[in-house]
C-alpha cells in the first residue's frame, strides 16, 4: 500500500503534490491510502482511513525523526507496519546515523548534540582551519549562503560564531539535532539523485533543485553504493555531484519517502522503482 498525505481542503483526495504518484500506484494496481497531517486531534486520527492490517510504504511530506515515529506508531495500532520503521528513518533522514556509512566518500564532518556555543567552537575545532559549509541534521540554509551557511574559516570563532547564530534564527523550530560543520569542497554542475531500494539502485534522476539538467552519462553510482549497502534501509536516495577535481561524491543520504520527485521524472518510474509494478 502507498501512504500519502491528503489534501488540506479536500481530505479525501491525495495532495496535489503527489497527485502524480497516487495515479500512477492506483493504474499498477497498488492500493492508495491518505493520511490526513492536518487532523487536530492526533496521529490517530491522521491515519484512521488508512485499511487496517497492510504492508505500506510512504511517500510525503519531511517528517522530523519524533513526527514519523509517532506516525508510524499509530499506523501499528491498525495492524499497519512500514517498510521503513522509526529507527531506520532516522538513520537515513538525519546525517550522524548515515555518515560513517560514506566517510570518505562525503565531506569531512563535525556536529554537536543541540545548538550550544562551546560545543560549536570544538565541532569547528575537530576541522581545524578552513572554509566549511554549515547545517543541522536535516538542513542547510544554503539559499541563504553567506549569512547562514557558508564559513570562510573555522578557525575564525566570532565569525563563525554569528553565522551559527543566523542559521539557528532562520530554522526556528525546525532545528533538528544540532550543529552540522562540513568542510567546504568546490563542486561543478548539478547534483544527481539516485533511489535505492534494498541495496540496489533503481533510478537515477536530476535533483529536484535543477530538474532541467539531466543525469550525465559518466555519473560515478559506485561511490555510494557501499555505504548504501553498509547501512541495510530498505528505501533511500542518495545526492551526488562531481568535485571541481572530477571526482563524485556523496552530499546526502536520506530517507526515500521524503525526498521530492524531481518534476521531469515520470511518477510511474518512481512507482516502478519503488514497488517493482
Amino acid at each position: 500500500m502507498l501512504l500519502l498525505p491528503a489534501d488540506v481542503l479536500r481530505p479525501r483526495r491525495p495532495d496535489e503534490h503527489f497527485a502524480g504518484e497516487a495515479r500512477a500506484a492506483r493504474e499498477a494496481g497498488i492500493e492508495v491510502a491518505l493520511i490526513d497531517h492536518d487532523a487536530r486531534s492526533g496521529w490517530d486520527a491522521a491515519v484512521a482511513r488508512v485499511p487496517a492490517s497492510t504492508p505500506a510504504v510512504y511517500r510525503g511530506w519531511m517528517l522530523d525523526s519524533g513526527r514519523y515515529a509517532a506516525m508510524a506508531g499509530a499506523l501499528a495500532t491498525r495492524g499497519v507496519t512500514l517498510r521503513t520503521g522509526a529507527a531506520s528513518y532516522r538513520r537515513a533522514h538525519e546525517l550522524p546515523g548515515w555518515y560513517a556509512a560514506a566517510a570518505g566518500g562525503t565531506p569531512e564532518s563535525a556536529w554537536t548534540d543541540g545548538d550550544g556555543r562551546e560545543d560549536f567552537r570544538r565541532a569547528c575545532g575537530a576541522l581545524g582551519d578552513g572554509p566549511a559549509v554549515l547545517r543541522d541534521y536535516t538542513k542547510s540554509m544554503k539559499h541563504h549562503w553567506d549569512e547562514a551557511a557558508f564559513l570562510p574559516d573555522v578557525a575564525d570563532e566570532p565569525a563563525a560564531w554569528r553565522v551559527a547564530s543566523r542559521f539557528r534564527e532562520l530554522r526556528g523550530d525546525d532545528f533538528a539535532g544540532g550543529f552540522v560543520v562540513r568542510r567546504f569542497e568546490s563542486f561543478t554542475g548539478a547534483e544527481v539523485r539516485t533511489w535505492w531500494v534494498d541495496g540496489s539502485c533503481r533510478l537515477v534522476t536530476a535533483h529536484p533543485d535543477t530538474p532541467e539538467a539531466p543525469p550525465p552519462a559518466d555519473v560515478e553510482i559506485g561511490v555510494v553504493e557501499s555505504a548504501v549497502r553498509s547501512l541495510g534501509l530498505p528505501f533511500v536516495t542518495a545526492d551526488l555531484v562531481r568535485r571541481a577535481d572530477g571526482r563524485w561524491r556523496i552530499v546526502e543520504i536520506g530517507d526515500g519517502q521524503v525526498s521530492d520527485r524531481p518534476s521531469g521524472t515520470p511518477p510511474e518510474e518512481l512507482i516502478e522503482a519503488l514497488f517493482g509494478a
